[in-house]
C-alpha cells in the first residue's frame, strides 16, 4: 500500500491522506497513522497540486556513517554501534518542494540519498525480531546538509542538518517493502551521483529500530533516516554542492522518486 499526503482540487485545498493505486488516489477518512478507512472519493494522481511530507514527524532521527563505503570515503572507522543525531522536525518538506539554500550558509549544501523508516506504533525496548511490528512503512529521504556548518563551524551537527527544507521526504510511504536489500540512487540534474543498495548498511533497518527504541521512545510518525551511501558531494574531487536551479532526485526501488528543485533564500 502507498500512503500519500497531498493537496488537490478534489480536497478543496485541504491536506488529505490517500491510497495510491496506479494513477488514482482513494481518499482516506483519517491520516497515515490511523487505520486505513477508504472513502468513496477518488481523484487522479496527476491532479495533485502539492505533495506533503507523507507524515508530520514528531522527531527525525538520522544515522551517520551507516554505509561501509561511505565511511571509507569519509576516511572514518566503521562504527561499533549506530551513530545517531537529530534533525529539526521543521526541516521536513515534500516531493516537489524546493530545497532552500539558507542565506546564513548557502555555499556548501550537500545531498544524501537515504531510505527512511516511518514508525507506526509507539515503540520502547523492542527486540530486533519484533522491529517490523512497529514500522508503518518506508519512504525516500534526502538528508540535506550544510557541510561548512556541520564540519567546520560547529562542534555538532544540529544546525547544518536542520535548516528549513533540509529533510525532503516522499513521495509516499510504502507499507509492504523488504528494506534490507533495496537499491537507491541520487541524481543531480540527471547525473547519477550515488548508486548503492541497503545491503551495504552497517546496521540494517531492524537493528536500527531496536537500538533506537532502547535509546528513546519512538513515537508514531517518527522518521528514521538510515544513512547515506558513498558518492556525496563533499567527498568528491572537486566537491559538488547544490546550486540554485539544480534538481536533486532520490530513487529507491519499490518506492519511487523523490525530486526537489533548489533555490536561494529570498
Amino acid at each position: 500500500m502507498k500512503l500519500l499526503r497531498f493537496q488537490a482540487p478534489c480536497t478543496r485545498g485541504a491536506a488529505r491522506c490517500g491510497i495510491v493505486e496506479g494513477d488514482r488516489i482513494t481518499l482516506l477518512k483519517g491520516g497515515p497513522l490511523d487505520p486505513a478507512e477508504p472513502t468513496r472519493a477518488t481523484c487522479a494522481l496527476a491532479e495533485v497540486e502539492r505533495f506533503l511530507p507523507p507524515v508530520d514527524p514528531p522527531n527525525i532521527i538520522a544515522l551517520g556513517l551507516n554505509y561501509r563505503r561511505h565511511a571509507e570515503e569519509s576516511k572514518m572507522a566503521i562504527p561499533g554501534h549506530p551513530l545517531l543525531f537529530l534533525k529539526a522536525a521543521t526541516s521536513a518538506c515534500g516531493h516537489g518542494e524546493s530545497i532552500v539554500l539558507p542565506a546564513m550558509a548557502p555555499g556548501e549544501v550537500d545531498y544524501e540519498a537515504e531510505l527512511a523508516i516511518v514508525i507506526g506504533r509507539r515503540a520502547k525496548n523492542v527486540g530486533v525480531e519484533d522491529a517490523r511490528r512497529f514500522v508503518l512503512g518506508y519512504t525516500c529521504a534526502n538528508d540535506v546538509s550544510a557541510r561548512d556548518c556541520q564540519l567546520r563551524y560547529d562542534t555538532q551537527w544540529a544546525r547544518g542538518k536542520s535548516f528549513d527544507t533540509f529533510s525532503p521526504l516522499g513521495p509516499w510511504i510504502v507499507t509492504d517493502l523488504e528494506p534490507n536489500d533495496r537499491r537507491l540512487r541520487s541524481r543531480l540534474n540527471g547525473t547519477v551521483m550515488q548508486d548503492s543498495t541497503t545491503a551495504d548498511l552497517i546496521f540494517n533497518c531492524d537493528q536500527l529500530v531496536s537500538f533506537l527504541s532502547r535509546c528513546m521512545t519512538l513515537l508514531p510518525g517518527t522518521v528514521i533516516m538510515t544513512g547515506t551511501p558513498s558518492g556525496v558531494g563533499f567527498a568528491r574531487k572537486p566537491p559538488v554542492f547544490l546550486r540554485p536551479g539544480d534538481t536533486i532526485e532520490i530513487e529507491i526501488d519499490g518506492i519511487g522518486v523523490l525530486a526537489n528543485g533548489v533555490v536561494s533564500e529570498a
